[in-house]
């Protein structure tokens, strides 16, 4: 399944809560989207997501029905190490 990155800019300070989350896993199990873990800014007004999904549509799909903004979405392809190396995800 590909693997993607996305970036979250919001408006407010992000508060997360055990029910937040399971409504937004909820959605993205009916699109087929896999929430694997996300960065939070240090001023909590940006995440960077890690997502598998079908496709980029699908990522979107899943946002608008949860109400997240989804303003950068890249599919990636692999990982760098520092040294150097290259690894699939």
């Amino acid at each position: 399944m590909p693997v993607f990155m996305i970036e979250r800019r919001y408006a407010d300070v992000l508060e997360v809560t055990a029910e937040v989350a399971d409504g937004v896993n909820a959605i993205n199990d009916d699109e087929g989207v896999q929430w694997l873990y996300s960065f939070l800014s240090a001023d909590k007004r940006k995440t960077y997501c890690l997502y598998e999904a079908p496709s980029a549509d699908a990522i979107r799909r899943a946002a608008a029905r949860a109400g997240l903004p989804a303003d950068v979405v890249v599919e990636v392809s692999a990982t760098v190490r520092p040294d150097g190396s290259l690894h699939p995800v």
